[in-house]
């Protein structure tokens, strides 16, 4: 058996009991590099087979699992946050389809998650955003025409976005194309949860040269929308004339 499991946002007690009690039945692990905090790997017993995926290609990853299912071994294939965003696992799962080998998915918290407790943050606020938009700049690796920043950016809803650090003049410059003005509230989340995490707010306008200044260039969360402004409508679920199925309205 496979089991993708998700590491965490990088703080190694986030990681689930049920991930957690994998890593210690595990007989090979595949971890995903810098990644996933090699704290992590403390779990596995000490004759666990430990490879790197970082160093590896695709095809060198399913050798390892094809040989260790071979051998009747469990795999955990570890990756950081939810393999959900950004973990490259249907391309894994379609091929361990095809050798007919078992798998199984535990899910993580995703960094994303831990971007908002880093920056205290409430991405769905009543009155200002009820959507979501979680999504990354065309790079090396490019994204489909019609998800660019810019397109995605008219919404004006809560966006948060992954591996762009490195971009940061071009991503503010295409989400100024959107809905959002200079004056919208940025932040810059850099490796949230781990012991080095650093929360940087700023304007939209000043988004890159702030990034400039505190050195983030990598490993970062952006994080945008007036979500993180202080306007916003108290939720009608909790307000006192408001009835539920458990409660009654008292005004």
């Amino acid at each position: 058996m496979i089991h993708f499991v998700g590491a965490g946002p990088g703080a190694p007690d986030l990681i689930t009991l049920r991930g957690a009690e994998l890593l210690k039945q595990a007989d090979v692990c595949i971890y995903a590099g810098s990644l996933v905090n090699p704290v992590l790997l403390g779990l596995c017993r000490e004759d666990c087979a430990i490879y790197n995926s970082a160093e590896m290609t695709l095809e060198e990853v399913l050798a390892v699992m094809e040989q260790a299912e071979a051998k009747g071994k469990q795999t955990v294939r570890l990756h950081t946050g939810d393999p959900c965003l950004y973990g490259a696992i249907r391309e894994q799962m379609d091929a361990l389809d095809t050798k007919g080998i078992p798998y199984a998915i535990t899910p993580g918290v995703s960094s994303f998650c831990g971007a908002a407790a880093a920056a205290e943050a409430e991405y769905t606020l009543p009155g200002v955003s009820q959507t979501v938009i979680i999504t990354r700049m065309a790079g090396r690796t490019p994204v489909p025409e019609r998800e660019g920043i810019a397109s995605l950016a008219a919404h004006g809803a809560t966006m948060v976005i992954f591996l762009s650090a490195s971009m940061l003049e071009g991503l503010q410059a295409a989400l100024l194309q959107g809905a959002y003005t200079e004056q919208t509230p940025a932040a810059l989340v850099y490796k949230a949860t781990w012991p080095e995490e650093k929360v940087v707010r700023c304007p939209l306008g000043e988004l890159a040269k702030t990034g400039k200044e505190h050195g983030i260039s990598k490993t970062a969360l952006v994080l945008v929308g007036g979500f993180l402004g202080t306007d916003y409508e108290r939720s009608r679920l909790y307000a006192p004339d408001f009835s539920t199925e458990f409660r009654r309205a008292t005004k």
